[in-house]
């Protein structure tokens, strides 16, 4: 069993806003869902995104067909999706101004697949890295090792454990996807490591793997309080697990 420190009181305000912010993005998310939703009953389809919902409200407001009950309840949504746009994008600047401040915040962001988002959320849920006693044991804890249904000599991994923070697991694991789609693009600049296991395991694996590695590197970074150097990333990580 694994004790977690006490967090201090500015580490828990400081949670608040990861907090805050996942729940004001699943409410504009339900939102969206429902406008779109609303919207279709009328005729007015709109590709999916979040970034397809206001061009989708500027043509119900220019549909004159529209009853008029239907456009004074679209009025009201519309109300709401302004509200929580404006909401969220204040509370996503105090979380860049959070992770400004903060020196360990700053390098982590550094890493690929890593952002200001990743960095914060990374300090804050683990103020304390010094725990675990390697990178690999950082990286179970997220979740981010296979399930082990080794028997009888055999090696049998299975999915994903599934332990640890689930919103920090996936912006991890976003954040590598986010590195593979890059380095399909600009093949010859990406990691050797990185391309020979997109050529032999799926791409979603690939994304696993990868937010397994990033968690790695992550770990090491806070630990001992050096900047990540792309060419010594993997030595660390070696050395580390």
């Amino acid at each position: 069993m694994r004790f977690v420190p006490v967090k201090s009181a500015d580490q828990q305000a400081a949670l608040m806003l990861i907090g805050l912010r996942d729940r004001l993005i699943r409410q504009r998310t339900q939102l969206a869902n429902a406008i779109r939703g609303y919207a279709a009953e009328f005729g007015l389809v709109a590709a999916k995104g979040i970034c397809r919902i206001e061009p989708l409200l500027e043509r119900i407001k220019a549909d004159d067909t529209l009853p008029a009950l239907a456009r004074e309840l679209f009025v009201i949504h519309e109300t709401e999706y302004a509200q929580l746009q404006a909401q969220l994008e204040e509370v996503e600047d105090k979380l860049m101004a959070w992770h400004r401040a903060d020196e360990c915040s700053r390098r982590l962001a550094k890493i690929p697949g890593i952002g200001p988002i990743g960095a914060s959320m990374l300090v804050m849920k683990a103020p304390a890295p010094e725990i675990f006693r390697s990178a690999r044991h950082f990286a179970a804890w997220l979740g981010l090792t296979p399930k082990d249904h080794s028997t009888a000599g055999k090696v049998r991994l299975g999915v994903i454990t599934r332990a640890g923070d689930e919103a920090l697991r996936s912006v991890l694991v976003v954040g590598a996807t986010a590195v593979i789609r890059h380095a399909r693009r600009r093949h010859g600049r990406a990691s050797p490591w990185l391309i020979a296991l997109l050529k032999r395991k799926p791409p979603k694996l690939v994304a696993v793997a990868l937010a397994n590695k990033i968690a790695r590197i992550a770990w090491k970074l806070m630990v001992s309080g050096e900047c990540y150097r792309a060419q010594a990333a993997s030595t660390e990580v070696a050395c580390a697990g």
